[in-house]
């Protein structure tokens, strides 16, 4: 087997800050990119400021950690000329960048593509930014939450506007930054497969607002096809029943019955086999039009007996269903314990150098499987600059005096 990642060889230059590019980035590394994160002397990135909770030993944020392992920090201060040219200077040796700024803010330091593209013809170059590069809104900043209203996210999440306390509501993670980032890496991904094929790398411009329409997807085509805005569906799915969380005797649980024979067998586990051949329940669409009372059905029977009993029975009979669990639930999960979700990240040979290795840390796995080249946990989250002296040497092969010299100007 081979050992590398299936980026390995491939350098991203990561500029980008908070959580959508880093994210990208994060991806990047974990499938075996070297990704050398640039960031602001004295504080960094924003997020390593984000807690508590904290990594004490470490100095950063829980927040920060969740999308910065398997890369190294390289302090510059791109608002002086002596850091602008060494950022450019790293980029003429990378492979992939990716930043966040807004529309313009790169050129304002001669760091956009059409600049460094031309001394490095083959660089992917990435741009981040809340609406993207053209229209009207182009030069707005944008966030999570505000584009998470803007694209219609939060219509569609929380309680139906007939039910009490209803309201718009938005996702628990910051979902469209998290989706900007595995769109980014997608796009990066597809951008080198077309430059081994034309040796040339290209331009890749991507809105926040733009991702979170497209993860409207069948909500969004709904709407298409019908001209009326879907209401909120709560925890309800808007195609399917029964699909939602039902009230137990001691809690709550989730069923997910996707067809006609699921139904079938539902019925019979809660000892109600007539349903399934009541023309009212018979096939989904007829479920559909009779959801409040299937629902109110359903609900009085799962109330009889506790979750644990209704899962283990409904799971013996090839019932779809699940317990909601909270954050601890889910990482005592058999499943999630069985797949190894949650692993110590530890310095690995690349930290060797440094005076003093990041400590350990626990982080949460990445999803990714792949038999041949499978994910490496090379580096924690690192300590602010930790790596600027060595990503300096190696990747442009600087001397100490040279080195010496920009940190005496601030530049790093």
């Amino acid at each position: 087997m081979n050992n590398q990642g299936a980026l390995a060889g491939i350098r991203v230059l990561d500029l980008s800050r908070v959580l959508a590019g880093p994210w990208a980035t994060q991806i990047m590394g974990d499938l075996g990119a070297e990704v050398i994160k640039i960031e602001r002397p004295g504080s960094g990135d924003d997020t390593r400021a984000w807690g508590p909770p904290d990594f004490t030993a470490a100095g950063y944020s829980a927040y920060y950690a969740s999308a910065n392992r398997n890369k190294r920090s390289v302090t510059v201060d791109i608002a002086s000329p002596a850091g602008q040219q060494l950022i450019a200077a790293l980029a003429r040796q990378s492979d992939v960048l990716v930043e966040n700024y807004k529309v313009g803010g790169a050129a304002r330091h001669g760091l956009d593509y059409a600049t460094l593209s031309q001394h490095n013809p083959r660089l992917v170059y990435c741009s981040i930014t809340g609406f993207g590069q053209t229209g009207p809104y182009a030069a707005r900043a944008g966030y999570d939450a505000m584009i998470q209203g803007m694209g219609g996210l939060m219509s569609i999440t929380g309680k139906p506007r007939a039910e009490p306390g209803s309201g718009p509501q938005k996702i628990g993670v910051a979902m469209v930054d998290l989706s900007t980032g595995l769109y980014a890496a997608i796009a990066v991904l597809a951008a080198l497969v077309q430059r081994a094929r034309t040796g040339r790398g290209q331009y890749i411009d991507l809105g926040l607002l733009d991702v979170a329409v497209a993860m409207l997807a069948y909500q969004g085509m709904n709407y298409l096809a019908t001209g009326t805005a879907p209401d909120r569906p709560g925890n309800a799915h808007p195609s399917i029943v029964p699909y939602q969380d039902f009230p137990t005797a001691d809690g709550w649980m989730m069923l997910a019955v996707g067809n006609d024979g699921q139904f079938a067998h539902f019925c019979s586990c809660i000892g109600h086999p007539d349903w399934s051949a009541d023309v009212r329940f018979a096939t989904n669409p007829r479920r559909v039009a009779n959801r409040v009372l299937l629902v109110e059905m359903i609900s009085a029977v799962t109330k009889t007996r506790g979750t644990r009993e209704w899962l283990a029975a409904l799971e013996a009979a090839g019932v779809p269903c699940g317990p909601i669990n909270d954050i601890a639930g889910v990482f005592a999960d058999p499943q999630v314990r069985a797949r190894q979700l949650n692993v110590p990240i530890s310095p690995g040979s690349e930290a060797s150098g440094l005076p003093q290795p990041p400590p350990p840390v626990s982080g949460i796995a990445s999803p990714l499987r792949l038999s041949a080249a499978p994910v490496e946990y090379r580096l924690p989250p690192p300590a602010l600059g930790a790596h600027t002296r060595a990503v300096l040497r190696e990747v442009l092969s600087m001397s100490d005096a040279q080195i010496d010299a920009l940190a005496a100007q601030g530049a790093i």
